[in-house]
């Protein structure tokens, strides 16, 4: 009776059961394995946010509907054409999520048609840092296609030379797109217009799946292209009426006050804020700064936040340097800054008599540099060839020299720039994987047991070493005084993707989306001998860069297309937008889907809060308009249409950043011109007085510093308790406190 019943249910399961010699068979086993593999790469490698039920039905769906239509292509084909034509297939999905996957654990982010044209920028981006990145269970999403190769090749699995007939290939390929269409469908309900406003891209891959994104990715590329051939002048006038309503008064306090002053602004690689004032064992991770940021003459923004999207660096200089922020995809450097018209820092100064000059420590390809500094507007753009054995293998770090020697380096050249001059270092040693040579290494590691983590305060460290050094020379070479410098923080360094080590980090046991998104304060500093410092707590990003430091410079921002405020400016409205929609205002905040009051963490419902609900809705409208009108700037190259009052525009023709060219170029203003620092010393050198402690240039190996031990290298300045900033940009007499 029992083995009639074992027979029965055999028999039931061999009915029900594919054949897998059948080319349906084996079309049935390839689909369940590519939807095996990518749900399990969802579940596993990326971090999607997925709440709820029917979240989670639509993540496990997802998959099912593209293998279907991809694979389901080989059915129109017969025998080895279909089989080898569905492991094809196959192989091209299984690289594609594999490269996300090692591209979202370091950007948090996933691949689009725009970084993948910006070539080298995107292979610098994973390449140099491999091996930090790669696991060894990424390989396992392969593990499915050698299996079937092998089934085949051993014949195990016997190609089937029948051919399917063409309408249950047809009937496929249509079951394929319904199932998709009832996905979006329930997404569109679930998330109303998830394909028309801006969210992450994590809702696009979540809600539809990674190849959906790739799809919509690649339409929304070649809309942009459209959008640029479409664009008209009049399209500038709704933007220009959104920025002179949201324009802000000039502060009587600052606005001008350091008129005519050297600007030497420090590009702080990967630098969070909570590394002011951040020990490890008892030891400070960055003394020297912490010095220069609670210094009497240092204005200090302690609710300063990154914005930028997938072009990290590269849409930090673009706000900084534009007052645009970086597209949604791509990076907008790599895109538009070749062929746009912009109205830059580098070009308003060089156009109030400044020399404006650019410094990186590696190639000038990078980010697509050396043809946006052209419509910037930099003079100069000193980048690898300009330095002597710039290709020694112990000079460099990754992402180009290290910061010791490239400022020093850099300094060479800073000497013999006509004053007033603006220059911007680029720093590249604090860039993930946060690995350095043991010589170079002053503090321990952190404790948090992700090695990805934990090596970044040894960078860190180095970093401010690296800084210290250049100040103290400005100081000994009388640059110093002249000088209005200026810091910030480019993007996060440890993403979010590592919640557990963040915790630690911040002495906590967990961390929630409100502590995540105050992660994303990056410092921002100006300082200058003389001018009203403090710790200013009011909110920005580096949206607001811009016109700050031109009106502390005196130059007015009033006729401009830039969506930064003024963060000394007495009417901002002090709201940060994020690149995929959320912000961050003095009163709330929206971040990963949740609402909190910004200044307790509290959470909130704004549906059960009249008031709430409308100050956030308000809010969200601004922030949507704000990116909107953005992007159109820049897809649609609509400051091609305008130039303010007392602009003259870029042409970029007359700018070369051959070697050859900056230095007879440099030659030539130094006969014109009698302002450089070496003309201020009778035409000698000021490079002995940079010393630096750089293991390579036969300094001394460093060791681990010890709490009860002082700063490896300090600079000339005392730490001093500062005046705090209120909202308005007036000092008080209350004491600054650290974050």
């Amino acid at each position: 009776m029992e083995r009639n019943k074992m027979q029965r249910v055999i028999s039931a399961i061999k009915k029900w059961w594919p054949d897998f010699n059948s080319t349906v068979g084996f079309f049935l086993l390839s689909v369940f394995l590519v939807w095996l593999k990518t749900y399990w790469a969802y579940k596993t490698k990326f971090s999607l946010g997925v709440s709820g039920s029917l979240q989670e039905f639509l993540l496990f769906l997802n998959p099912i509907p593209t293998a279907i239509i991809l694979l389901g292509i080989a059915l129109y084909f017969r025998g080895r054409i279909a089989y080898w034509l569905m492991l094809l297939i196959n192989l091209v999905q299984t690289i594609w999520l594999f490269a996300n996957i090692l591209y979202y654990r370091e950007f948090s982010d996933f691949l689009s048609l725009n970084i993948m044209n910006s070539g080298g920028s995107v292979e610098n981006n994973l390449s140099k840092s491999i091996a930090g990145i790669i696991q060894g269970s990424d390989f396992l999403v392969f593990l499915d296609i050698i299996v079937l190769i092998v089934l085949l090749l051993t014949k195990v699995i016997k190609v089937d030379k029948t051919a399917v007939q063409k309408r249950f290939a047809a009937l496929t390929t249509v079951f394929g797109i319904l199932l998709m269409l009832v996905g979006y469908g329930i997404s569109s309900k679930d998330r109303s217009g998830l394909l028309t406003r801006t969210f992450d891209n994590n809702y696009i891959v979540k809600y539809l799946g990674l190849n959906e994104y790739a799809a919509y990715n690649v339409f929304k590329t070649k809309q942009t292209a459209d959008v640029k051939k479409e664009a008209k002048a009049s399209d500038l006038d709704k933007i220009k009426q959104f920025v002179k309503n949201n324009s802000t008064l000039q502060n009587s306090v600052y606005f001008g006050k350091e008129k005519g002053k050297n600007v030497i602004m420090f590009h702080l690689e990967s630098f969070q804020q909570f590394l002011i004032d951040y020990k490890v064992n008892g030891v400070e991770v960055t003394p020297n700064l912490n010095k220069f940021y609670h210094d009497q003459n240092t204005l200090a923004f302690d609710n300063f936040y990154n914005e930028v999207g997938q072009g990290k660096t590269a849409d930090a200089e673009m706000m900084l340097e534009t007052g645009l922020f970086g597209t949604a995809s791509g990076s907008a450097m790599v895109n538009y800054g070749t062929s746009n018209t912009y109205q830059a820092v580098p070009a308003w100064l060089d156009q109030q008599g400044y020399t404006t000059a650019a410094f990186h420590g590696d190639v000038a390809s990078f980010w697509n540099r050396d043809n946006t500094y052209k419509s910037w507007g930099y003079d100069y753009f000193f980048s690898k060839p300009y330095y002597k054995d710039a290709d020694n293998a112990s000079y460099n770090i990754g992402y180009g020299m290290k910061d010791k020697i490239f400022l020093q380096d850099a300094a060479k050249y800073v000497e013999q720039l006509p004053q007033p001059f603006y220059a911007k270092l680029i720093t590249v040693t604090n860039h993930y994987p946060y690995d350095l040579d043991k010589q170079n290494i002053s503090i321990e590691k952190t404790t948090t047991g992700d090695k990805t983590v934990d090596g970044y305060v040894q960078t860190a460290r180095y970093l401010d070493q690296s800084f210290a050094e250049f100040l103290n020379w400005m100081k000994k070479s009388g640059l110093y005084d002249k000088s209005m410098i200026v810091l910030y923080g480019d993007h996060y360094g440890i993403s979010e993707n590592h919640p557990a080590a963040i915790a630690k980090l911040m002495g906590k046991s967990s961390v929630n989306k409100y502590d995540l998104a105050n992660w994303q304060k990056v410092p921002f500093i100006v300082h200058a001998p003389g001018l009203q410092g403090g710790v200013n707590h009011t909110y920005g990003g580096e949206i607001d860069v811009m016109p700050t430091l031109l009106h502390l410079l005196g130059v007015s921002t009033a006729n401009d297309v830039q969506f930064g405020q003024d963060l000394l400016a007495t009417n901002r409205k002090q709201v940060v937008p994020f690149r995929n929609g959320d912000w961050v205002s003095a009163e709330y905040m929206k971040y990963g889907g949740n609402y909190y009051v910004t200044t307790t963490g509290t959470k909130i419902n704004p549906k059960e809060d009249p008031r709430a609900k409308e100050i956030i809705d308000q809010t969200q409208e601004y922030v949507n308009k704000m990116l909107t009108y953005s992007d159109n700037v820049q897809t649609g190259d609509l400051l091609r249409f305008y130039t303010p009052e007392g602009f003259k525009k870029v042409k970029k023709s007359d700018y070369s950043y051959k070697k050859s060219d900056g230095l007879k170029l440099l030659k030539q203003m130094d006969k014109k011109q009698d302002t450089t620092l070496k003309d201020q010393h009778d035409q000698k050198s000021t490079m002995a007085d940079y010393v630096t402690d750089a293991p390579e240039l036969g300094g001394q190996p460093q060791t681990i510093q010890q709490a009860s031990s002082s700063s490896s290298t300090s600079t000339d300045g005392a730490a001093t308790d500062s005046a705090a900033v209120d909202d308005s940009g007036a000092a008080t007499d209350s004491t600054a406190v650290g974050q």
